[in-house]
């Protein structure tokens, strides 16, 4: 399974158009990048592509009427994220306050979902 890593410009979009709120944290995810409210991921980077945690009528409505692509390793694409058009995460495309609306209402959605508990740390077997 290839992990496409994201670029500097990739992550700098990436960040751009992520909500302005103290409670959004960004993590490092193997080369990409994750966007998290109360522990749930609601937009992540995987190489130059975006993808949203939307609820389910929104989902449907992008999916309708733009050209996603699966979010994701292409053989095992992440379930319940829909990756934004590729021509929105390209530089200079003209279009991030579509990409910008997006990843607001997977910020509103998944801001409205249970907080995530921490996993409790498993004790490591001693040598």
């Amino acid at each position: 399974m290839e992990m496409p890593k994201a670029s500097d410009a990739d992550k700098e979009h990436f960040r751009s158009v992520l909500p302005d709120h103290p409670e959004v944290v960004i993590k490092p995810m193997i080369g990409n990048l994750g966007a998290f409210v109360h522990g749930n991921m609601f937009a992540g980077l995987f190489g130059p592509t975006i993808g949203v945690k939307l609820a389910e009528a929104d989902k449907e409505l992008l999916e309708g009427t733009e050209r996603t692509v699966p979010f994701g390793p292409a053989e095992r694409p992440m379930g319940g994220y829909t990756g934004l058009p590729e021509i929105w995460n390209a530089e200079g495309d003209g279009d991030e306050a579509r990409a910008k609306a997006w990843v607001e209402k997977a910020f509103e959605h998944v801001s409205g979902l249970p907080p995530k508990e921490p996993k409790a740390s498993k004790p490591r077997p001693k040598k």
